[in-house]
């Protein structure tokens, strides 16, 4: 690192943690870039390069993460969350909410309330895993030989969904995916929630070519966010639907298989896997 990233990292980093102890104040962008002493435009520029985000988001996302444990720990009500935000009105955290979480504040207080999930469980090449759906798609997929804990997993991410235990046809269309007719894949249906940047990472990790590998930095490269490789980890990290959205193929810029959500080996054996279905010996 040369001295003027250096300098710009500190800023950044300064910028961040201010940030984080002046949300409430909701500080607008003139208000951070004279902190680090920066223009708008030039502190905007590098905030973007080293945080992989805008400053405006990076506050959006601070402020619906300090909402949304209002709104679940402590049952706040939508106008209290914002208030205690620092935001004006209730529509500007529903805005806010819809726009980072993909769903009403509402709808996450009540924890997918109204919402029907079916659930089921399936053999794959790389051991027993649990599918999830809604009427719009599939939701969650994981890996897990324990069906109990499995299910108690699910559950966690929609605590008070309806689950109904049945195979539907937007599951089955999933499951073809293990199999050598690739001739449906084009008719699986997935039912995110994430952030923006979440989702467009996922949406440039299904672009990963069936037996093709990418990396942290081509990925980054990829969302045009060439700084925000760190990012991109954890986003990927955070993939709920294992193997569909294939976060096993992106690997470190070294070569190493780096680590998986579902365990090391696996992803291993997934790689290896499909790379025999495209080069079939």
């Amino acid at each position: 690192m040369n001295i003027q990233d250096q300098v710009n990292y500190n800023r950044i980093a300064e910028a961040i943690a201010y940030i984080q102890t002046n949300f409430k104040d909701q500080p607008n962008l003139d208000d951070v870039a004279e902190k680090v002493n920066l223009s708008p435009f030039h502190f905007q520029r590098i905030f973007n390069e080293w945080a992989g985000t805008s400053p405006k988001k990076f506050l959006q996302y601070i402020s619906v993460n300090y909402a949304k444990k209002l709104l679940t720990e402590k049952q706040a009500t939508l106008f209290d969350a914002a208030y205690e935000t620092g935001l004006s009105s209730t529509s500007r955290l529903h805005d806010m909410f819809v726009n980072i979480e993909g769903m009403t504040p509402a709808e996450y207080k009540n924890g997918g309330r109204n919402l029907v999930i079916n659930y089921s469980f399936a053999e794959s090449p790389f051991g027993r895993i649990i599918i999830a759906s809604t009427s719009k798609g599939v939701c969650y997929m994981a890996f897990n030989e324990d069906e109990t804990q499995s299910f108690l997993d699910l559950k966690c991410k929609f605590p008070n969904a309806t689950f109904r235990q049945n195979l539907d046809l937007l599951q089955q269309n999933a499951l073809f995916i293990f199999q050598h007719d690739w001739s449906k894949l084009n008719q699986i249906k997935l039912h995110l929630k994430g952030t923006s940047f979440q989702l467009k990472v996922w949406e440039a990790l299904l672009q990963i070519p069936l037996g093709s590998l990418s990396t942290y930095g081509s990925i980054a490269r990829k969302i045009e966010l060439p700084n925000a490789s760190r990012a991109v980890g954890t986003a990927i990290g955070s993939n709920p639907v294992a193997f569909l959205i294939p976060c096993h193929r992106v690997i470190q810029s070294s070569g190493s298989f780096g680590g998986y959500m579902w365990g090391p080996t696996r992803k291993t054996a997934m790689i290896g896997w499909e790379a025999s279905q495209v080069n079939p010996e």
